[in-house]
């Protein structure tokens, strides 16, 4: 028998332990996710408590598919795409649009590396996005992306080859990595 499978009737029968081991076992790759998707640490801990949250509170109407896991991803993709919803409906000051965020040198490459795929991702449409995160970071397959996001598969992979254009233009026309220093203008 599958383990969620398992895991799921221990814990519709009330077994705390069973949940634990639930979140456990999916709680890294979920924050991973939405981490990526919209770069707030904070925001993306509480979207991933958020996710595990309504999945509870759903639990006794779920029946398992052997699919648990693009349950939760589709989830967190929903309350990602709530949480672009409610940062756009933020009004921004005409002075922040103006702010220029310059990424100098670092000893640690790892961290410019990460703002400027964060960056980029951002200025792909969300759909675009989602698709290249759930592809590269969360190494899920084209099928499994194709049941989370509820599309097809040459759907799919018409998005990631979509993105791949406009990441490739993008980081052309901004020149990412010129001598060590990066600039970008919100």
């Amino acid at each position: 028998m599958h383990s969620d499978f398992l895991l799921i009737r221990r814990m519709k029968q009330g077994e705390e332990e069973a949940f634990d081991l639930f979140v456990h076992k999916y709680y890294k790759e979920i924050l991973a996710y939405c981490g990526y998707r919209c770069s707030d640490k904070e925001y993306a801990e509480d979207i991933t408590q958020e996710t595990f949250v309504r999945f509870f509170a759903k639990l006794s109407d779920y029946n398992h598919r052997g699919k648990t896991k693009n349950y939760l991803y589709t989830i967190a993709g929903n309350l990602c795409k709530d949480y672009f919803k409610k940062i756009k409906d933020i009004p921004v000051e005409e002075s922040e649009l103006s702010t220029r965020i310059e990424f100098v040198e670092h000893p640690m490459e790892n961290v410019l590396n990460k703002l400027t795929v964060e960056w980029a991702l951002k200025q792909l449409p969300n759909e675009l996005s989602e698709v290249v995160t759930l592809y590269y970071f969360q190494e899920l397959k084209l099928t499994e992306i194709a049941d989370i996001l509820h599309i097809s598969v040459p759907l799919v992979k018409y998005r990631l080859k979509q993105a791949k254009m406009r990441l490739g233009k993008l980081f052309q026309e901004e020149g990412s990595y010129e001598s060590g220093r990066t600039t970008y203008d919100l």
